[in-house]
């Protein structure tokens, strides 16, 4: 997802959730607070981002800002470096990127029982610093025959400027739709359910819960179908609506009775 997909969706909440308080009234609490969806925003995408590029060191090697790729494979586990430099660089999807991966693993991808650690080291995405661990289970096949993963993520996010950090746990299935076999990770297809947790930027704790699973399309910058649920504590409960299916960049937010949609 490029970068300015990240600031319109931040503009989007914004306005949302501004309206609503116009709706409501002076005399009602505003629940204009958008920062427990922006901040879980950020951090899906983050996070989601470090397995990608994992995925395509591995494979391809040193591609795009990828300075270096160093893999051992003398004992288990397994483990690789994935080494942005210490210099910002741009990728070929938009994105600044600078620090390092540190990648565990017990065998491949694709086999049952492989467990994925991985630990971002000084690792800045559009200047922000992402910070924990992300750990990926492949739990074998489910009653449909398909490949599935248990993923959990228990890290942080910190702002350019370190003004804020963002705290968030995940636990989540990953299972994996289409593309399986193939060489190239481009036309993969997942569905993503689960749950979690976290606290913004402010303090204020939230939940995460998928209602409707997530589509992910490697192959597509965007989320392209699903809907998700943040509810920061002593709010009403954000619903992002991230589409029907195509591959464009339209999200609807919807707190109570108004709807606020772009793309």
């Amino acid at each position: 997802m490029h970068s300015t997909s990240t600031l319109l969706i931040g503009i989007a909440i914004t306005i949302a959730l501004s309206s609503c308080r116009k709706n409501e009234g002076d005399a009602v609490t505003p629940d204009n607070d958008h920062n427990a969806a922006l901040d879980n925003y950020k951090a899906e995408f983050f996070f989601a981002d470090a397995l990608k590029q994992a995925d395509i060191a591995y494979k391809d090697g040193e591609v795009g800002c990828i300075a270096s790729v160093m893999l051992d494979l003398d004992s288990l586990p397994y483990s690789m470096i994935v080494d942005f430099g210490t210099e910002n660089c741009m990728g070929p999807d938009g994105l600044l990127r600078r620090g390092q991966l540190h990648v565990s693993f017990t065998g491949a991808y694709g086999d049952e029982g492989t467990q994925i650690t991985i630990t971002p080291q000084g690792f800045h995405v559009n200047d922000h610093l992402v910070q924990g661990v992300k750990t990926v289970t492949n739990a074998g096949l489910n009653d449909q025959g398909q490949s599935y993963f248990n993923v959990t993520v228990n890290g942080t996010v910190t702002a350019p400027d370190g003004s804020w950090t963002s705290t968030h746990k995940y636990q989540r299935t990953r299972t994996w739709l289409a593309g399986e076999g193939r060489l190239t990770i481009f036309d993969d297809v997942y569905l993503i359910t689960g749950g979690g947790s976290g606290v913004d930027r402010n303090g204020l704790p939230f939940t995460v819960n998928i209602t409707s699973p997530l589509r992910v399309e490697v192959g597509c910058p965007w989320i392209v179908s699903g809907v998700q649920e943040i509810a920061p504590q002593g709010l009403q409960t954000r619903v992002i609506d991230f589409g029907n299916g195509s591959c464009d960049q339209q999200v609807s937010i919807t707190v109570g009775n108004f709807t606020f949609t772009i793309g």
